[in-house]
């Protein structure tokens, strides 16, 4: 597999460097370099890039603006980003715009490698679930999802979920497997629309539940093993309703 790669940089040498970076590395290909967000953006409408080098200080769009423009655009297929910037102070803004990673310059080829092989890790991640979704139809219970744990995505499966806690903009992720919670920058709105809702079902304003880990119920609250999980106001029409199919 290669990747279609541009760099972004408004510093000729940092633009230099990270193009030639792109060219020393086998399974990158260098599809552009531009000094200018605005410019990228309009060969990224035109061509399939799979990954942007992306410095963030820029004059007229800057690199964390131009990322915001790719995350809110449909569909999981768009350009992915690695920020190069010499400023250590835009890690989290990073990470809340999905970037693969964040490279602190001066920056070393090894450094640069790491992150590339993040990248490529990340695109034989997907293929195969991109695969499978061109040929198969469309299924009511999906076997997976994928989440953003830090920098990279990590893939769960749907029937190991217990109970899903939401934390404004994060969502900690309870599974049987693991004693220990998955924290992901996603929110439980996002979340609840990833799960198939014959599976999961939102019943409180921080909670959604997998439904066949429920283990008892009362009038106002669900059990799932130890834990107990307050019904909602605005949930236990709904959550009673399922309920009333069973009884």
């Amino acid at each position: 597999m290669i990747l279609n790669c541009i760099a972004v940089d408004d510093e000729p040498l940092a633009l230099g460097l990270v193009c030639s970076f792109i060219e020393s590395t086998p399974f990158l290909r260098l599809a552009g370099s531009f000094s200018s967000g605005v410019k990228a953006l309009e060969m990224i409408h035109d061509q399939q890039i799979d990954l942007i080098f992306l410095d963030i200080q820029m004059p007229d769009l800057t690199g964390l603006q131009l990322a915001r423009i790719l995350d809110r655009q449909p569909g999981s297929a768009g350009p992915r980003v690695i920020f190069t910037t010499a400023f250590n102070n835009f890690a989290l803004e990073g990470y809340k715009v999905d970037a693969l990673d964040y490279l602190l310059k001066p920056f070393n080829y090894e450094e640069f490698l790491i992150a590339a092989n993040k990248a490529m890790a990340y695109a034989e991640l997907l293929k195969p679930a991109a695969a499978a979704a061109a040929v198969a139809p469309p299924a009511d219970e999906d076997e997976f999802i994928f989440l953003k744990v830090e920098y990279q995505m990590v893939r769960v499966s749907t029937r190991d979920i217990l109970y899903i806690e939401g934390l404004k903009d994060y969502a900690k992720v309870y599974l049987e497997s693991t004693p220990k919670p998955i924290l992901s920058l996603i929110t439980l709105k996002a979340l609840e629309q990833k799960l198939s809702p014959k599976l999961f079902m939102r019943v409180h304003r921080s909670y959604i539940v997998a439904l066949d880990k429920v283990s008892s119920v009362t009038k106002n609250s669900l059990n799932i093993g130890d834990m107990a999980i307050t019904v909602g106001e605005q949930y236990k029409e709904h959550f009673s309703a399922y309920l009333s199919k069973w009884m």
